[in-house]
Parts: C-alpha cells; structure tokens; sequence
C-alpha cells in the first residue's frame, strides 16, 4: 500500500513540476547576444493574412472617421457528425466604448469626414491594443489627440509583434498624422494619465537595468511627461522622489515670491 502510494505522489510530483515549468514567464527581451541566429530578429510572414476593417467610428468631437484594422479571430467547435471541426468567424475586429478603442489591431485607417481618401496611420508591422481621445484636452485646447498602446518590436525574438512583447506609449494628431513615440526604447510602458489642469500627459515605464531580459524589482521605474500644448510633444523626464534639501526649499519660496510681484 505504501509503495503504490509513492508511486502516485511521485507522479504527481513529476506531473506538477512539468506543468509549472510550462507555465513558466518567458522573457519580453532578447538581447542580441543571447540571439542564436540573426534571422531571429527578422518577424516572420504569416502564412494565413486574413485582415478585414470594422465600420467606420468617430471618437468625440474629430472631423476623421477612424477604420480599425486587424485579422479575423477563427473559432473551431466539434461538429455534430463527427470529430471533425466547424470554424466559426468573428467579423469584429475591435471594441468602442465612449473615447477609446480597444483590441489587437494592426492598423487604423483615417478619412476625413469630407473626403474620400482613406490614409493608414502607419507603414510599420505593429499591433495596437488600445486608442485613446483626449476628450477633456479636446474641449478646452481645441485639439484632437490621440494616445495608444502599442506593440511596435518583436523584442522577446519569436517571429512575431503581440502582447509578449514591450509595451510603448505613442501619440498623434486626431487625423493620425505625426505618429510618434513616447515610451524610451526597451522600456515597459507601466501607465500614462493626463492632468488637465496642467495640459500635461504624464506616464512611467519599467527599465531593464540588470538585463536579464524580465521587469522586475530589481529594475528601475522611470517618470516622464509631455506637455501637450508643444507641437512637438517633446519628451521630459522627472523625478517625483527626489527630495529638495532646506536650501533648495528656501529658493523655490524667495523665486515664486518674487514671480508674483
């Protein structure tokens, strides 16, 4: 009795330590170095490309009509006369909810509201997981910007650009011309906000310091923000940690007295 009871907690055991192992995280980052071929760092060709476009969407108060792009989801189920499969099609690439955009596209497609010309946002091989209006920004600045989520690089060296890799921060105009990059490169997006009050677009990103190709504790958090009234949407960093020595405090009293006389 006791030796059939190893046995089946050892299986157990095998059995269990398989499945972690399987489950285990992979890295979002390959280096260079650590590549076995350069042909790795070349995404790889689908073999089925079956893309199709949803309706047309307007996001706030834009004059561009918004066309997601990405490919159809494929659903298999077993057929009733045998075990053969059935596959289903989804015809729905992305969702909207009041400002916002979301799903795994590989393109959004803009027209004006008065013209037939359609106009891609962008050439490159990437997949956006979500799009963002900046309503508030819109109402008091009179500017359509635009905020994405976006998958832009295979840095992990699987063939392919998805939600495995790094995440980054880009920014555009509400008509999607000057497309940009926020997010330093091989740098985690961790979350963006806006503060009205300052016209700023804030956001932080998680830096692989130690580069063993995962985001952990032992990395550094980075701060950045953009002001968006700058046409140029020029990055800056800062530090909200950093704290001011007694003297340093003194001065910024006696600048701001003196910036209200």
């Amino acid at each position: 009795m006791k030796t059939k009871l190893g046995l089946i907690v050892s299986a157990f055991s095998v059995v269990l330590f398989f499945s972690c192992k399987g489950q285990e995280e992979k890295p979002k980052v390959i280096y260079k170095d650590e590549a076995k071929t350069t042909e790795q760092e070349v995404v790889k060709e689908k073999t089925e490309d079956i893309r199709i476009a949803d309706l047309p969407l307007v996001v706030g108060n834009s004059p561009y009509l918004i066309h997601p792009v990405g490919e159809v989801r494929v659903y298999s189920s077993p057929s009733k006369y045998g075990t053969s499969k059935v596959s289903q099609f989804s015809y729905t690439v992305s969702n909207f909810v009041p400002f916002e955009i979301t799903g795994y596209l590989e393109n959004l497609m803009f027209q004006h509201k008065d013209s037939l010309d359609i106009k891609p946002l962008t050439t490159k091989t990437i997949q956006i997981q979500s799009v963002v209006y900046l309503n508030t920004i819109a109402e008091k600045l009179k500017r359509n910007i635009l905020v994405y989520n976006v998958f832009d690089a295979d840095t992990n060296r699987d063939g392919k650009i998805d939600s495995n890799d790094i995440k980054t921060l880009y920014i555009s105009k509400g008509s999607g011309r000057d497309f940009k990059k926020l997010s330093p490169y091989l740098q985690e997006l961790l979350d963006w906000t806006v503060i009205d009050v300052q016209n700023r677009l804030y956001f932080r990103t998680i830096e692989d310091i130690n580069k063993n190709g995962a985001f952990d504790k032992n990395d550094n958090v980075n701060y950045f923000y953009v002001d968006l009234t700058d046409p140029t949407w020029e990055v800056k960093s800062y530090d909200p940690l950093k704290v001011l020595s007694q003297d340093d405090t003194k001065e910024e009293v006696v600048e701001a007295a003196e910036a209200s006389e």
